[in-house]
């Protein structure tokens, strides 16, 4: 036997034997990744040692020397570097009295506390090394003694392997996991180095950045934050699966509450995340605010089968004028109101099939025309709808439409004249001067409507009598009073009180 001094005194008194065996399995799992082996084993033998082995190459004495490995440096997927864990292990082990013992074809290990070479006063951990009782014996095996199943379990959950965490989908910076619990884990390479409280997904990097590669502290966790955001954002952005982008843009319907989980905090994987549900889905984008002022849009999407998703303005910017992953324009609501208005078809009502108030009102059409000169020749008809299309920039429906042959009001304005003539009006400014609204040129035709009906109410009280003689006596509140008040004109014909007579009877001619 030949004893070969590991340098070692008491050390690291707040590991706990948890964080030794661990070591012992990351090595294991190195081992096995490079030789590209079976599976390790992690055992209880009838003695109640615990046995942890892998089936590589062996342990040889040299590998109790501190020293760059170029193999594992070399190694994108593994994370000792140096050989500090096993040393790490040893000490633990040694410190909480677990007697361990290592087998392989090259020798048998066990370990003492024994006098420093040529120092006889200071006392070091030494591996005790003897010729192997079984040269065929094939890759490494830990013995370990006095330690407990809650201890290798333990250990045994801090490695991906063993977590039982769904893996979602893998791409060049790592995996996105579904976590197992209610803490989200992130994995290095397999190990977990971090914990986090309100995250959707746990991850494993596998893309080391030169931040993490320094952050790895000896204990391998608590790692911040800091040093594996990006790399987190990175896995995430390069996502393509539907899995994860649904189960995140779900999440920003937590958005409103309050209740986020960080990941969709992070605009750009909020924004990506979007588009691929946008491919993928029949889903409508909006937010607290379109909700609340586009109620009618909403209902109506929800009946055609889209799935409402509340974002923030700030992702509404973003994905404002993109297309997702397809080539498909995101489903925000100015193009759900576009598509819809490409496929809207009036709801005519025929005069026949008004109601006998309504149909009163609609009869004036004429009359009211005569105000400012009669109908234009453009204008082939006046039509009634139940249904309108919405307004140019608004999301309520049109009170009335110019479509360059007809003009279309919406039926609730036969309610009273003032609201029918009123849009009647607005809509033959626009047959007569061809411009749309809040434009110069629709303004001066404005202008000059209100100049022509002003001109017509300033007429004898003779013209007002023969209008008035046309007029159905059974109607709504405001004619009866409109009549009461031009018998009164008929009396004392003075152009103030005629003025306020039309204006009452065909409303505000600037509406």
């Amino acid at each position: 036997m030949k004893k070969f001094d590991l340098n070692i005194d008491r050390m690291l008194e707040s590991w706990d034997a948890f964080h030794a065996i661990r070591e012992i399995i990351a090595n294991a799992l190195d081992e096995q990744i490079l030789t590209a082996t079976q599976e390790i084993a992690i055992s209880r033998d009838g003695d109640g040692q615990w046995r942890i082995r892998d089936f590589g190459r062996g342990l040889r004495h040299e590998h109790f020397t501190m020293n760059e490995n170029q193999e594992k440096l070399d190694h994108p997927g593994l994370i000792g570097k140096f050989g500090v864990g096993l040393k790490d292990a040893l000490a633990t082990f040694d410190r909480l009295g677990i007697e361990t013992r290592i087998r392989s074809k090259f020798c048998d290990v066990s370990f003492d506390r024994s006098e420093k070479h040529d120092f006889s006063d200071v006392i070091t951990l030494h591996a005790c090394i003897s010729d192997p009782p079984d040269p065929a014996f094939v890759g490494t095996e830990f013995i370990l003694k006095g330690c407990s199943i809650e201890d290798i379990e333990r250990a045994k959950r801090l490695f991906l392997r063993f977590a039982g965490e769904e893996c979602l989908e893998k791409n060049q910076y790592g995996e996105v996991l579904r976590k197992a619990g209610k803490a989200s884990f992130i994995y290095i390479n397999g190990i977990r180095v971090a914990e986090e409280d309100n995250f959707l997904f746990s991850y494993n990097i596998t893309s080391l950045t030169a931040a993490i590669k320094k952050a790895l502290n000896r204990e391998r966790t608590n790692v911040g934050r800091t040093a594996y955001t990006d790399r987190v954002k990175s896995i995430l952005l390069a996502s393509s699966s539907e899995a994860v982008a649904k189960a995140l843009v779900d999440d920003l319907g937590n958005f409103g509450s309050g209740t986020l989980h960080d990941e969709m905090k992070w605009t750009d994987v909020s924004v990506h995340a979007s588009k691929i549900t946008n491919a993928s889905e029949n889903v409508l984008f909006l937010t607290d605010e379109e909700i609340m002022d586009a109620a009618r849009f909403v209902e109506e999407a929800r009946a055609n089968g889209r799935q409402i998703i509340t974002i923030p303005s700030t992702v509404k910017e973003k994905l404002s004028g993109q297309v997702d992953a397809e080539g498909n324009a995101i489903q925000d609501l100015g193009n759900f109101i576009s598509e819809w208005n490409d496929c809207f078809e009036f709801k005519f009502v025929s005069p026949e099939k008004l109601e006998q108030t309504e149909r009163l009102v609609f009869d004036m059409t004429g009359r009211l025309a005569n105000l400012i000169g009669g109908l234009p020749s453009r204008v082939q008809s006046v039509k009634i709808s139940e249904t309108m299309r919405p307004e140019t920039g608004s999301f309520s429906e049109a009170c009335g439409l110019w479509t360059g042959t007809e003009i279309i009001i919406k039926r609730s304005k036969l309610a009273s004249v003032e609201s029918y003539a009123s849009t009647l009006l607005h809509e033959i400014a626009h047959a007569r001067s061809g411009e749309t609204d809040v434009t110069i040129g629709f303004e001066r035709e404005l202008t000059s409507l209100l100049g022509m009906v002003a001109s017509k109410a300033l007429r004898g009280a003779s013209a007002d009598t023969q209008l008035l003689q046309g007029l159905p006596k059974a109607q709504t509140p405001e004619i009866q009073a409109a009549l009461h008040q031009s018998q009164a004109a008929s009396r004392n014909p003075a152009p103030a009180k005629k003025a306020g007579f039309w204006a009452r009877l065909f409303g505000n001619p600037s509406r």
